[in-house]
């Protein structure tokens, strides 16, 4: 298994210099599983596991290998494994805050090109969800395409993908059908020149049926469709599948709960819109509520900017905003912990020598 053919390129060749002369390989992450993982190398599949540096170094849990991830490893002799040393620098990845209260970031997919963000075309289309994962996908450095499913029964079809177009500004739309296969054949061309796409969605949205019907066999189980015409989604790990025709995808568990993490520009992307008219605010630090001269606002009351839209942006920000401060408290912590551990070394450095004189 050639790396080119995992995806690999001069980027991570580069970052990779400093390992190769110290003997080790690069291996791609295929899957991962409380701490334990399968990585794909030149020599084919293997297990593998982090070192104890490499786990102790970790300050947070986005340090540690994701899946897709590139890593530098090395092979234990004579066994069929290997052991992580370090994690290459990523290009383009999806993250969220991770379910629960927690503050911290999970790396759902490392080193995508692509981010096929899916929804259902039935009842289950949330406007405001799709805007939740825009604004994630374009913090994360891939390119967002929208992948509409079940368009094989779907009873308003122009107007679903209509409201759809409305909200993924300068995002390509695929409207697709499992069943009948229509779109696929546009979704392969995001894989070729052994790109790699991140499949990402809610439960229920036909996700394993549009993993089997890119594959053209079947992969992922989906269960029998109930009365309304849904199945159910079946995938239970993030793993990285190696497409036949060239090109690799991660697919990954349907999320209940999706936070977001850091912004970088994600939610001004998945708003254009509205960036553009606060261009022409009065104010520059203008926030859309109360202040006069705001063009948002203008753009509201005379209807060319939905009052639904603005109400969206501004609980996203409100979520960045206090998602921030959190982050602040939590490397403030971090930094005092660090501090506390140097001191307890210094004493105990102190301590030693100490008693070395004496003696």
């Amino acid at each position: 298994m050639s790396l080119d053919r995992l995806g690999w390129d001069t980027h991570f060749a580069e970052h990779f210099k400093p390992f190769a002369t110290q003997d080790l390989i690069a291996a791609r992450v295929a899957v991962e599983h409380r701490g334990a993982y399968i990585v794909y190398t030149e020599l084919g599949e293997l297990q593998a596991e982090l070192t104890g540096r490499a786990r102790h170094n970790a300050i947070a849990r986005s340090d540690l290998p994701a899946v897709g991830d590139w890593v530098a490893a090395e092979m234990r002799p004579g066994e069929s494994r290997v052991v992580i040393h370090a994690v290459l620098p990523r290009r383009g990845q999806f993250s969220r805050n991770v379910a629960g209260f927690t503050t911290e970031e999970q790396v759902l997919a490392a080193n995508i090109d692509t981010t096929f963000l899916t929804t259902s075309l039935t009842s289950e289309l949330n406007l405001r969800r799709l805007e939740r994962y825009l604004t994630l996908a374009w913090a994360g450095g891939a390119n967002p395409v929208v992948v509409l499913t079940k368009s094989d029964i779907c009873d308003a079809l122009e107007s679903a993908v209509a409201q759809v177009e409305a909200v993924a500004l300068g995002v390509p739309v695929h409207i697709t059908s499992s069943v009948t296969g229509a779109g696929m054949e546009e979704l392969k061309r995001y894989f070729e020149g052994h790109r790699t796409v991140a499949l990402l969605g809610s439960s229920g949205v036909g996700k394993s049926s549009l993993v089997n019907a890119i594959l053209g066999r079947d992969l992922q189980g989906v269960q029998e469709l109930r009365n309304d015409g849904r199945g159910r989604h079946t995938t239970t790990k993030r793993e990285l599948i190696i497409l036949p025709g060239g090109g690799l995808m991660i697919d990954t568990p349907g999320m209940r709960e999706l936070q977001l993490w850091d912004d970088t520009g994600g939610l001004e992307e998945a708003f254009e819109d509205i960036s553009a008219v606060a261009g022409e605010c009065h104010f520059r630090d203008c926030r859309h509520e109360q202040e006069p001269g705001c063009a948002v606002l203008h753009a509201v009351a005379n209807g060319s900017l939905p009052q639904e839209r603005l109400d969206s942006y501004r609980k996203l920000q409100r979520e960045l905003h206090h998602l921030h401060l959190k982050q602040d408290r939590r490397a403030a912590s971090e930094q005092r912990r660090k501090l506390r551990a140097v001191h307890r070394s210094r004493r105990g450095t102190g301590r030693n020598v100490g008693r070395s004189t004496n003696d």
